[in-house]
Parts: structure tokens; C-alpha cells; sequence
């Protein structure tokens, strides 16, 4: 099997059979693998893709043919592209990269006759023209009056064609070659990958009054760049990263249009708009005062019954399939349910990292155990957490931070710099030798209890007269602090020989 890319005009073929739209068709988004928990997807840059699999009914020619299957991801990676289901195998694979557009249009269009169309003050003029120029840079043109410029002058230029140069199609097309000993129609399954999706988790915490639990609802955010959507598409999202040997993130049959006719000339030139007869525009009004604020507009979310995604096992990889029947739509996001869990039960911590010379900034650890006893007991694929607390009637945010993915029986532990009422000050004491003496002073202002861990990260040793705890092979001392009040331990830092 010969895998290339070329137009389909360029394959040798009796007849050609073009299947508009799929039957069926099913949508795997998996997660740009390089993209971290706390980041935030990219709506300018998907670096995750999609598995797609259609189902199509085609007719098959007697002898050589070609298959043209239209409307697949304009992302789609065609050496990953799998046909089953024809009668004789396929002999040749061709993507139709070069889609129509305004720049493609004009670049097939040079040295053609076209129709130009030039509009001032509401009067337009048609007149016959020839292209002069590639589609980078100025738009050129020879009239009847010679070289032109378009859009040099007073007018607004456009340009008509007469007809749609072969080889260009009007949505990304993968066409496959046949040699059938006779014709019939077959139900085919077309499977391909392709860039320019990407998904993730968001989650939204809100804690209870006393901070001893907390409901949790997410979200399955999914995103496409593509230009081509999936109508009523079976959809599922996989979590944990795919080891995949290739570096390509992009989209390469698809760059923005960005074509447009400009005039690289100081002055403007309206000596063809005169010639024409178009006569001069009206001075331009006054531009309106500039608003100095803006409209808010309000999201509201309806509905009956919300249906959640469900999860399954796919090796080492977990699958949350969509329930229902979702349009993965075209240039696009969109987020279904994940899961829901009212009063999860967490615990607050305090907690600053203690170095040899200074304290890093003191956070907030919302901390659960994914278990089903304690409330979850399910995986948690990563994303952003939303941190919510309730003041009366109303939920109101004190934080955003991120979680990545969680395992059944694993720890949940989300950091929040957001301890405005606590306070942590390390003091020297005394100084001799490799040995220093140090304080540590925690001060609580707010009107209860609160606990306190300090994760000692140091070169030497650390020694107590009280007994420190162990967490991840570094010393830690956990306090519980009293309502406005505070707590000290003085503990001795020897550094290493």
C-alpha cells in the first residue's frame, strides 16, 4: 500500500465516487501530552488529538476507481488513516490538503481572466481583468488601462471568478484508489488520527461552613481547532499521557486565511476609480463615542437532569465515555458532566516550606483521600480546581489552583497561596560552628484553630525536642495553632561536613 499526498486529480482513475458524510462516527479526544495540570488549555494552540472513526456507505466501481471520503478533520495525520471493509483492499491513500479558500482562489487564478469589482459611495463597477500576481504581497491586475494595484484607491476592490480550478475542494478530503473485480455498494470503516484537540478536567470545590468537608462537581472541558465538526458523534475523553514517538503538534493542512489585498504605495492612487466613473465618497461622520463599559452578560445553565460521563478501563489508561450522543463541533468547547460528590470530607492545612535562610510563602492544602469510604473512591483526571466558601446564601471564590491525576487510593492534596491570616517568621538564636539555632514562629489571627505543617527542605539535619514527622523523606513538624494565637518551635539546623 502507497501512502501519499497529492489531489486527487492526480491519481489515475475510470470514475470517481465521493461519499459526502459519514454514517456514524465516534470521537477519542486525547490530552496534549506536555501540557501540565495548571495550565490551561490553549484555544490558539491545541497540541492534543483525536482518534476518529467513521462509518460510511459507498459505492464501489467495477475496476480501477477512487474513493473520495469528504468532510474528514482537516488535522488528520494520513499516514495514520486505516480503510476496512472494501472488497479489494486499497491500493493508494491521497489527502486533498489544498482546500478552497480566498488565497488559494487567487493563486489558481493567476494569469486568468477574472471580474473586477470596485465599490465607492454604494456604486459599483464591473470590468474584466487579468491576474499579475501571487496571492503574497499587493494584489496585481491588468486592466484595460494597464497595471493596477488593488485597493490603492478610494474603492473597495473585489475580485469574481469564473469557475472553481480542479483539484480544489471545499472541505478536507481523504481519497482512497480501488481495483474491484466488480462493482457494488460496501459499508466501509474509516479510522485516522488528527492534531487540534484537547481536553481536560475542571474541577469546582466548595467548602462547607467549618472547612471539615466539601462539595465537588467537575467538568469534562473538551476543545477543537478543527475546521470540521462531528454531528451527533459517540464520544470519549482518555486521561494519562499516550507515549507517542512523534513531535508533531500542528496542523499542517490547515494555516489561517489571512489573505487579503494590500496597497504598499504611500499615496493612494484613485485615478482607475475616476477613469471608472465612481464618484468621490462622502466625508466620513464623526465615530461614535467610545462606551467606557462593558456589557455583562449572565450564563445560565437549564436542564432537567444532568448526565455525567462514565468511566472506563483502557490498559494503564483510564476512558470517560459521553453518554449521550455530542457534537464535537468545529473551532469549538464545550463541557459535559463529570462527576458530582456532596459533602467530600477534607481537611485544611497550612503549611510553608522552611529552607536555611528563609520561609517560602505560606499556603493553604485542601486535602481528601480518593477513597470510597471517604466520599470519592473513583480516578480524577488532572485539571484546574476552583476553591469556593460559603458566606450566607452565596458561594464566593478564595482560590484557583490544580490537581493532576489522582488513582483510587491516593492522597488528594490542592495547594492555595491564600493565607492572608497566618503568618510564619523564622528567627536566628544563636550561631557556633556548623550548627545554628533557629525559631519558628507561627501566628494565627483568625477565630479558630487552625493546623500548621512546616516541610523542611535543608541541606543538614534538623533536631527538635519535640518529635518531627517525615513526608516525602524531608522532616515536618505539624502544629495546631489556636485561635488567635500562635505556636514556636526552636529546633537546631546542623549543616553537612
Amino acid at each position: 500500500m502507497l501512502a501519499a499526498i497529492a489531489g486527487a486529480g492526480a491519481v489515475r482513475a475510470q470514475s470517481v465516487q465521493t461519499s459526502a458524510a459519514p454514517d456514524a462516527v465516534a470521537v477519542t479526544v486525547y490530552r496534549a501530552p506536555d501540557r501540565e495540570a495548571d495550565r490551561k488549555i490553549d484555544l490558539g494552540w491545541l497540541g492534543g488529538y483525536a482518534l476518529v472513526t467513521e462509518t460510511r456507505t459507498v459505492a464501489i466501481p467495477a475496476g480501477r476507481a477512487v474513493i473520495r471520503f469528504e468532510g474528514v478533520a482537516s488535522g488528520i495525520l494520513p499516514e495514520s488513516a486505516i480503510v476496512t471493509g472494501l472488497p479489494a483492499g486499497v491500493r493508494e491513500k491521497n489527502l486533498d490538503g489544498e482546500l478552497l479558500s480566498a488565497a488559494s482562489l487567487y493563486s489558481r487564478g493567476y494569469a486568468r481572466p477574472v471580474t473586477l469589482r470596485r465599490t465607492r459611495d454604494g456604486k459599483t463597477v464591473e470590468e474584466r481583468a487579468i491576474i499579475r500576481s501571487g496571492p503574497e504581497g499587493s494584489a496585481i491586475v491588468e486592466t484595460g488601462r494597464g497595471i493596477e494595484i488593488l485597493n490603492c484607491g478610494p474603492t473597495e476592490d473585489a475580485i469574481a471568478y469564473d469557475g472553481v480550478p480542479a483539484g480544489l475542494s471545499a472541505r478536507p478530503t481523504l481519497s482512497v484508489e480501488t481495483e474491484s473485480p466488480q462493482g457494488g455498494t460496501a459499508t466501509v470503516t474509516l479510522s485516522y488520527l488528527a492534531w487540534g484537540f484537547d481536553w481536560q478536567a475542571n474541577y469546582v470545590a466548595t467548602l462547607h461552613e467549618g472547612g471539615a468537608a466539601a462539595d465537588l462537581f467537575a467538568w469534562v472541558t473538551l476543545a477543537s481547532t478543527d475546521m470540521t465538526s462531528f454531528a451527533d458523534a459517540q464520544t470519549m475523553v482518555v486521561a494519562g499521557k499516550v507515549n507517542r514517538t512523534t513531535m508533531r503538534t500542528s496542523n499542517p493542512y490547515e494555516s489561517p486565511d489571512s489573505f487579503e489585498f494590500r496597497c504598499y504605495l504611500k499615496d493612494n492612487i484613485g485615478g482607475a476609480a475616476d477613469a471608472a466613473g465612481i464618484p468621490p465618497p462622502a466625508p466620513a461622520p464623526p465615530a461614535p463615542p467610545v462606551a467606557m463599559y462593558r456589557t455583562a452578560q449572565e450564563v445560565v445553565v437549564t436542564g432537567a437532569r444532568v448526565r455525567k460521563v462514565e468511566q472506563e478501563d483502557l490498559g494503564d489508561l483510564k476512558a470517560y465515555r459521553v453518554p449521550e450522543p455530542t457534537t464535537v463541533a468545529a473551532k469549538s468547547q464545550k463541557q459535559v458532566a463529570l462527576l458530582g460528590k456532596d459533602a467530600v470530607p477534607v481537611s485544611i492545612v497550612y503549611e510553608s516550606k522552611v529552607f536555611s535562610h528563609q520561609v517560602a510563602e505560606l499556603q493553604i492544602l485542601v486535602r481528601a483521600v480518593n477513597r470510597a469510604d471517604k466520599g470519592l473512591g473513583l480516578p480524577l483526571p488532572a485539571g484546574p480546581v476552583a476553591l469556593f466558601e460559603r458566606q450566607g446564601q452565596h458561594a464566593l471564590l478564595i482560590g484557583e489552583s490544580a490537581t493532576d491525576d489522582k488513582a483510587v487510593g491516593e492522597e488528594v492534596e490542592v495547594k492555595f497561596p491564600i493565607a492572608a491570616n497566618v503568618t510564619v517568621e523564622a528567627r536566628d538564636i544563636a550561631s557556633k560552628g556548623r550548627e545554628r539555632t533557629r525559631e519558628l514562629v507561627v501566628s494565627n489571627a483568625n477565630p479558630f484553630a487552625i493546623r500548621y505543617e512546616a516541610d523542611f527542605n535543608l541541606n543538614g539535619e534538623v533536631k527538635a525536642p519535640t518529635r518531627l514527622g517525615s513526608k516525602n523523606g524531608r522532616k515536618l513538624w505539624a502544629a495546631v495553632v489556636p485561635a488567635n494565637g500562635t505556636a514556636t518551635l526552636r529546633y537546631r539546623e546542623i549543616a553537612p561536613r
